[in-house]
């Protein structure tokens, strides 16, 4: 069992059992456990980035709610994996119409990523939580809560899950390390914390993929295993695309693609994270302006299919070019 235990994963191991111990989304957690206390609750719809906490939010409601019984009453299903109509008229529905257990009076169905369902199977679920919402009780966990038909959103109450504060990030990596006994440098936690980019299940892995290697956590280790862009890196690329110097903002980035293995969704990220800190002497705030829109119409056409790197190479070329390109 101990040995089982020390090679489960960390975002596993370590998630939080009750609302009580969740860290950081303080907008949301007192309301849910307010539901808990009353052993109440209207239909959910957990909306925000990836490893904010949603999944875990919604299975610590219902262990608050259901106590022992919580497995018997609770059904997680991913939109992703199970998007179409029929989905939601066999497994939804036939779940949703059983009786729940206990003294609750309803059962919880969590339907992860529901943002991928299409607009039918939507339509479709749209009616099984009107029907059934005597018996059972809907949370709904997407990214973009845009995705949904409105007659879904109007049914739910809206929590919007934020990016984990650095604060928070920082001391759940310190517990952790603390607990696996791992030794871990300030400079490594400050490493973490920036390419997690308040993304804490991200950070949590990085952090066990550098210890897996290290006893001891060093900054170097971290970046050794960090699939995310550095802010130094991209510092170092959106420099030498502002003096002018294309070609070399290109090897940066290529670097960025096969040494990090990084995405172009996040180097995307990293830009834009980065932009407010450029100086105005080297890029006035009119052409911030005019390249948040153009980074909005690259992450759109990145979401469409379109290849990273020409979408990525289109960005340093508009840099590059000089402030007044692309006016």
């Amino acid at each position: 069992m101990a040995a089982r235990a020390a090679e489960a994963v960390w975002v596993e191991k370590y998630r939080p059992t009750s609302l009580r111990d969740m860290v950081g989304q303080d907008a949301v957690v007192p309301l849910l456990r307010s539901y808990a206390e009353k052993r109440s609750m209207p239909h959910l719809l957990f909306a925000g980035p990836p490893g904010t906490g949603k999944t875990t939010a919604a299975l610590a409601l219902a262990r608050d709610l259901f106590g022992g019984e919580w497995r018997q009453n609770f059904l997680e299903l991913n939109a992703s994996d199970e998007r179409g109509i029929d989905t939601v008229r066999t497994t939804i529905k036939q779940y949703a119409r059983t009786a729940p257990m206990g003294t609750v009076g309803f059962k919880i169905l969590f339907l992860d990523e529901a943002d991928n369902l299409t607009s039918e199977a939507q339509a479709s679920l749209r009616r099984l939580m009107e029907r059934y919402s005597g018996s059972c009780r809907f949370i709904l966990s997407c990214n973009y809560s845009s995705r949904l038909i409105d007659p879904i959103q109007s049914r739910c109450a809206v929590f919007r899950f934020r990016n984990y504060a650095p604060e928070a990030v920082r001391s759940q990596l310190e517990r952790i390390a603390s607990a696996e006994g791992k030794t871990v440098t300030p400079d490594a936690l400050e490493t973490i914390v920036a390419a997690s980019a308040g993304d804490l299940r991200r950070a949590t892995n990085l952090l066990q993929l550098a210890a897996t290697h290290a006893e001891h956590v060093t900054a170097e280790t971290v970046k050794e295993y960090a699939t995310v862009p550095l802010r130094r890196e991209v510092e170092a690329m959106l420099t030498a695309a502002l003096q002018g110097n294309f070609l070399d903002a290109r090897r940066r980035l290529y670097a960025l693609f096969t040494d990090r293995g990084t995405s172009g969704e996040e180097i995307l990220r990293s830009i834009h994270g980065y932009l407010p800190d450029i100086p105005d002497s080297v890029l006035p705030p009119r052409a911030k302006v005019r390249l948040i829109e153009f980074l909005g119409e690259v992450d759109f056409r990145l979401a469409q299919g379109a290849s990273d790197r020409i979408q990525l190479e289109a960005v340093l070329a508009h840099l590059a070019a000089g402030p007044a390109a692309g006016g």
